[in-house]
């Protein structure tokens, strides 16, 4: 398989999952800013969406979108428990929280990210995600991770996204239980090994 990805972007996401897994996976790095391969190929032939990540799998088949790219990947290790098994409860619960991030957080970032937008703007959307991330504290209270005492696959796409919140100035201040979490996360090996990947760490 190979993971292209941009480094810190929302790829790292399915990238801690590989290395939580132990699947093995080649990264090739995409450029959000150039939109092309270090070999020159321009990625829009890989991916005409034009961002990251996709995964393209042994037989050639592309699969694009984040949280689709980690339930592809966990049931690649069934009984991993990065996932509850189908049908279950739990996992709608996961596949909640994977949509919540996806439109609540990660889509909010995205006009933070850009320098066209208007400040006025903006402040708008830095409002808007500190009351998403005070939601997301009240329901860490008491908890390790989003569903309790075990990661799973929403952790990785939670603390992906917030990494991102010093950069746009994303006021987390107070929220001790997303704190937490995000130190509790970045001391996962995994979180570790795919952040020194991508060029994040040394």
């Amino acid at each position: 398989m190979k993971l292209y990805y941009s480094p810190g972007a929302c790829s790292l996401s399915p990238h801690i999952v590989l290395h939580e897994l132990g699947l093995p996976a080649q990264p090739v790095l995409a450029s959000t800013k150039t939109h092309r391969l270090a070999d020159g190929t321009d990625y829009y032939t890989v991916n005409p969406k034009g961002y990251v990540p996709l995964l393209e799998l042994d037989d050639g088949q592309r699969l694009t979108e984040g949280p689709v790219i980690l339930q592809y990947l966990i049931d690649q290790r069934p009984g991993s428990g990065l996932l509850a098994a189908p049908g279950s409860m739990e996992r709608y619960r996961q596949l909640e929280w994977l949509s919540f991030i996806t439109s609540e957080l990660h889509k909010s970032y995205s006009v933070l990210f850009n320098p066209a937008m208007p400040e006025e703007a903006k402040a708008i959307y830095r409002q808007r995600l500190r009351g998403r991330y005070e939601y997301v504290n009240q329901q860490l209270e008491g908890r390790s991770y989003l569903m309790g005492d075990a990661f799973s696959a929403p952790d990785a796409y939670l603390f992906t996204v917030t990494t991102w919140a010093k950069h746009v100035k994303v006021d987390l201040e107070g929220l001790a239980h997303l704190q937490s979490f995000m130190a509790r996360m970045a001391g996962r090996p995994a979180v570790q090994a795919a952040m020194r990947a991508e060029g994040l760490t040394k």
